[in-house]
């Protein structure tokens, strides 16, 4: 077998929001995140002194206009892990205040869509016949067919983690 049927599966990246500064005031996180490219899968760490900063997911008018959520919507523990599940934009702001309105303490970013799924096609099973001896009906399937059909589960599976 060639290997043909089998997905590319890549390795998630890891990203240090800011890398040697962190999460941190007047940084700019625009030019931190040009040229990445962010995946479905992908990790962001948020890494900070506790207690000084924090993180909150919010969407774009909170993200323009620095509207923090309620603070038990917070990560506040100085190394915050948010793993990339859906693409689409994503907007993070510090909910201190001043910290996203007066120092620009804030990210967007755009999450690209995992790989799309590869074209396999499973053939249907061929048609049942009848077996006199024990009046039952049998259905052949090829131990190719199940195998292929493994592959597309194990592969769901996998996207989906």
């Amino acid at each position: 077998m060639d290997g043909g049927f089998l997905p590319e599966i890549t390795k998630a990246t890891e990203y240090w929001v800011g890398g040697e500064k962190g999460w941190t005031i007047d940084a700019d996180y625009q030019a931190w995140a040009k040229g990445k490219t962010f995946e479905v899968g992908d990790t962001l760490v948020f890494k900070y002194t506790k207690g000084h900063h924090n993180v909150f997911k919010v969407n774009q008018t909170s993200f323009q206009n620095c509207i923090a959520p309620p603070p038990s919507e917070g990560l506040t523990t100085g190394h915050d892990v948010i793993t990339l599940t859906t693409p689409g934009k994503k907007w993070y702001i510090c909910g201190f205040p001043t910290h996203c309105s007066d120092h620009n303490q804030k990210l967007v970013i755009t999450v690209e869509g995992g790989a799309p799924a590869p074209a396999i096609t499973v053939p249907a099973p061929g048609p049942a016949t009848k077996d006199d001896s024990n009046n039952s009906y049998r259905v052949t399937i090829s131990t190719y067919k199940i195998f292929v059909g493994g592959l597309v589960l194990v592969w769901t599976i996998l996207t989906l983690v």
